[in-house]
């Protein structure tokens, strides 16, 4: 089946190399939001063009031309599988170690799809805030942090409301060993703060960081 093993080294190696440019660990965006992508691949952020990206969908391209010379048959297939494994392996390196030498912090995952604050005018001068964060502690241990709030990106119009909330923190929060934990946060706001007499509405995949000490983590 393998006819070139110089060729099958170097398709892994550059396979390795192009996932370490974009691992999601441990921020769950390494090098901006990304608005394209292609086999988890950012290839556009909100920033421009991303090189960092674009290099590793070009190296992982080059890996899959290594395979395909070092291999007598099966080529369709072990391409096929290696798109499979550029897409899913990363997060199940993310998750094992997590779910085994990973202590502190770097054992929390954070389920930003699952994420939401709702926004209610409370009276002519208070907006409320009430935020449902889902935390996971795959360690045996107990773990500490608090979480702030950040904007990755504001246009003319918007409003900063998420960094906002930070004025009501620190949100300190404790998840024991194993544990999964929907954390609720209630705030208030100003409204002179962001320049509007009301406002209403919720926002979803919530950006934020959980600090412990020097240790922090975007996600």
């Amino acid at each position: 089946m393998v006819k070139n093993k110089k060729y099958l080294i170097l398709s892994i190696i550059f396979f390795f190399i192009s996932i370490a440019l974009n691992f999601p660990f441990p921020h769950e965006y390494p090098i901006g939001q990304e608005k394209s992508i292609a086999f988890r691949f950012p290839i556009t952020t909100m920033d421009g063009v991303s090189y960092l990206g674009v290099t590793g969908l070009v190296l992982f391209i080059i890996s899959l031309f290594f395979l395909v010379k070092s291999l007598d048959q099966y080529h369709v297939r072990m391409v096929l599988i290696g798109m499979l494994l550029v897409i899913f392996l990363p997060i199940e390196m993310v998750n094992a170690y997590q779910n085994t030498f990973a202590t502190g912090i770097y054992a929390i995952e954070y389920d930003r799809e699952s994420s939401i604050c709702v926004f209610e005018t409370k009276n002519e001068k208070t907006l409320t805030a009430y935020c449902q964060l889902p935390f996971e502690n795959h360690s045996n241990k107990p773990v500490r942090f608090n979480i702030e709030f950040y904007e990755k990106y504001l246009f003319e119009d918007d409003m900063p409301m998420l960094s906002l909330l930070n004025e009501g923190g620190p949100y300190e929060v404790i998840l024991h060993g194993k544990q999964r934990e929907t954390v609720t946060i209630e705030a208030e706001i100003e409204l002179s703060r962001i320049g509007v007499d009301a406002i209403s509405g919720e926002s979803s995949r919530i950006n934020l960081k959980i600090v412990d000490g020097e240790k922090v983590r975007k996600l």
